[in-house]
């Protein structure tokens, strides 16, 4: 397809859409009674129901039928693809990888994003400080993954080091390391390039709750003596914990669907895969269309505890 055709798809799209608005407007705009409110509410809400309802459930309930199916997609299975996921040596792996993913990056991502903030909190150097460990978060996770893949790009001993990592080594007097080749250490190192992105993201948030803290607050604290870590732990954690969670909560849902820094850097290799990424392969690789789904399935069920405790957590704040 040219890209005059896409023009021309765009534009079509745009026009039907404000078609549509404008019939909703003139059917609705002679209702000035309540019911005529609710009428003309339904009239915008219902479209959009429609579209969650073909866009997101639908496919949603399709992808949970299909996993219970064979990787044709043909004859029931019942639960042998969560079976496979939960004892097959390979899954277990992909399993361990994402378990160090969620676990490490939102803690770590969260705890140099907090420590950094308020380490740079009404500095005369602020926002430069925020500007160099926010910079990451403007660029895309494939890149961010080729920038660290010279980082820690391998050469023997003997020649010439492109990536930095090696030859500050190299400068050492140690060996070489094969960074992303070695298992399991090859798997922390692509989590910190997810922490990398994140913790910019991070900072940039707590340092927005941290400012937002009342000074009589802050100074009543230090006229009862208290200053360094007690301030931090007993004034500072307290006042911007709902910031935090939803800090936590956001990078460890961006974690659960990480999928750029893998595909780019490893392609799945040398035991390196998560459940994003094995879902890709095996659906579109191995045409495992019981198994893929599985997976899918697997990734929503872990999501949504955090999504909704999330929403519990804003609705006790905006209840208070």
């Amino acid at each position: 397809m040219s890209t005059g055709e896409k023009f021309i798809q765009m534009v079509i799209a745009i026009a039907v859409f404000f078609a549509v608005v404008a019939v909703i407007l003139l059917l609705t705009q002679r209702l000035r009674s309540r019911r005529g409110e609710l009428v003309q509410s339904a009239a915008f809400v219902l479209p959009a129901l429609a579209l969650i309802g073909v866009g997101l459930l639908y496919p949603a309930v399709t992808t949970i039928y299909q996993s219970f199916l064979d990787r044709s997609g043909d004859a029931a299975v019942g639960f042998d693809n969560y079976k496979t996921i939960f004892t097959d040596s390979d899954q277990l792996i992909v399993l361990r990888n994402t378990a160090a993913w969620v676990i490490l990056v939102p803690i770590l991502s969260t705890v140099i994003g907090l420590v950094y903030a308020v380490l740079v909190d009404r500095s005369r150097f602020e926002k430069v400080a925020k500007a160099l460990i926010f910079l990451p978060m403007a660029i895309s996770l494939v890149g961010a993954s080729i920038i660290w893949r010279f980082v820690y790009d391998y050469h023997d001993k003997s020649q010439t080091q492109i990536g930095i990592a090696n030859a500050v080594i190299k400068g050492l007097g140690f060996d070489t390391y094969k960074f992303i080749l070695n298992d399991p250490w090859n798997t922390i190192f692509l989590i910190i390039v997810m922490i990398w992105v994140q913790a910019g993201f991070a900072m940039v948030i707590l340092s927005a709750s941290i400012k937002a803290i009342p000074d009589d607050i802050v100074e009543a604290a230090r006229l009862d003596g208290v200053g360094g870590f007690r301030m931090f732990r007993y004034i500072t954690v307290p006042s911007i914990r709902p910031s935090l969670i939803v800090v936590l909560t956001t990078i460890s849902i961006t974690t659960l669907k990480a999928f750029d820094i893998v595909r780019t850097m490893t392609g799945g290799n040398f035991d390196t895969s998560v459940l994003a990424y094995q879902f890709y392969r095996e659906y579109f690789v191995s045409a495992n269309q019981g198994l893929a789904t599985a997976i899918a399935t697997l990734i929503f069920v872990l999501v949504m505890p955090i999504v909704i405790y999330n929403v519990r957590q804003m609705r006790k704040l905006e209840a208070r």
